[in-house]
């Protein structure tokens, strides 16, 4: 079968590996559309601490396909079923696993990291993950593509939900690629009062527009806080969350909040790298600063509850799509900011299963 194999920083190349065997309690999916992530993107570009030198990976996280072999201890799922797949898998007993939070789990495993990812034509699903709830059978009104995305989307539901996002909030969020695009989705259907999207090129501040913004900054030549404080009456936002990796933003983003206000450091910043905080105003102001990262598995239940109900529609911020030869191509699209999501699919009769070999995986 056909994967995209990441072999070291810098190095991803497309080959043919076999296809994976599965143990008594695992699942074997056959790939449908897989998204790529900007994690995809940096683990291809700067490799990953849980991937030592020299070890070999199928990359991809953002996965959803078809159940095509049940291992005969595994329960709840037969061939032929629709499934999406959330990427962090906890180890089912720290602190953190007990109160449902396998995003935050110190002993993950992940798809795409330390077990192969959706980049292949079949995904191998260990039992453990199936038995942790990673694993999501979608209704048939879902497509693949946009389940592809419920990952994301699902990280941007847990960010706005530490912030109680409201009726009365004006809502400031900096940064308008895919991510701060769903949390445009997210505030409009929490109700916002205002929302207002901040970003230095032009181009997705239209995406923001048809995602709901009220108002749009084009901050390579609007002031935004000017913008802010003059939308909220001189007030200040409710809520920022920060969607680009700057320093700068983070800074920035303290003083554009009212008294009271809640900001999410949505964004995280390179090693090394560091934000100057106004802890006077902070403390005066009576800020919440926060930070979330990745989503549970009831976040991401939830998420794809809002699509399911057609609360959302995600399939239209799918920019374009590639075969799985054209991942290079790809990445490039997806690290170029042209677009919003790239997404890799997969034919409907892949490799056939008899052609296996008789070890599967890169993991040697």
């Amino acid at each position: 079968m056909k994967a995209a194999v990441f072999h070291g920083p810098g190095v991803v190349k497309v080959e043919d590996i076999p296809v994976p065997d599965i143990g008594v309690d695992e699942l074997l999916v056959a790939v449908r559309a897989a998204s790529i992530c900007g994690t995809d993107l940096r683990i291809a570009e700067h490799g990953h601490f849980k991937l030592p030198d020299g070890r070999h990976r199928v990359l991809g996280h953002e996965t959803a396909g078809v159940v095509v072999e049940v291992g005969p201890q595994a329960r709840g799922f037969a061939p032929g079923d629709r499934v999406s797949i959330t990427p962090n898998i906890g180890c089912g007993h720290c602190r953190f696993c007990r109160r449902g939070l396998n995003n935050m789990c110190p002993d993950y495993e992940a798809f795409g990291i330390t077990i192969d990812g959706g980049f292949e034509e079949y995904l191998r699903v260990p039992g453990h993950a199936l038995q942790r709830g990673n694993v999501f059978r979608l209704p048939d009104n879902v497509s693949f593509a946009t389940a592809a995305l419920l990952e994301p989307f699902s990280c941007c539901l847990r960010g706005q939900h530490v912030l109680d996002v409201g009726r009365d909030d004006i809502v400031v969020i900096v940064g308008a690629g895919p991510i701060g695009i769903f949390h445009t989705l997210l505030a409009k259907l929490s109700g916002a009062a205002k929302v207002i999207v901040a970003n230095r090129s032009p181009q997705r501040l239209d995406r923001a527009r048809e995602a709901g913004a009220d108002v749009t900054v084009l901050t390579s030549r609007e002031n935004l806080e000017e913008v802010v404080m003059e939308q909220s009456a001189g007030r200040g936002a409710d809520v920022v969350l920060t969607c680009v990796s700057d320093p700068a933003v983070q800074t920035q983003a303290v003083t554009l909040l009212a008294t009271h206000g809640r900001l999410n450091f949505f964004s995280g910043l390179g090693r090394g790298a560091g934000a100057q905080i106004d802890t006077n105003r902070v403390h005066y102001r009576g800020l919440v600063l926060t930070g979330t990262t990745g989503s549970s598995n009831s976040d991401y239940e939830r998420s794809l509850a809002l699509v399911t109900e057609g609360r959302v529609d995600l399939s239209r911020f799918i920019s374009r799509t590639f075969d799985i030869e054209q991942i290079g191509e790809a990445m490039e699209h997806a690290s170029s900011g042209a677009g919003m999501k790239a997404m890799v699919t997969f034919p409907e009769e892949p490799a056939r299963l008899g052609e296996r070999h008789r070890k599967g995986g890169v993991d040697e």
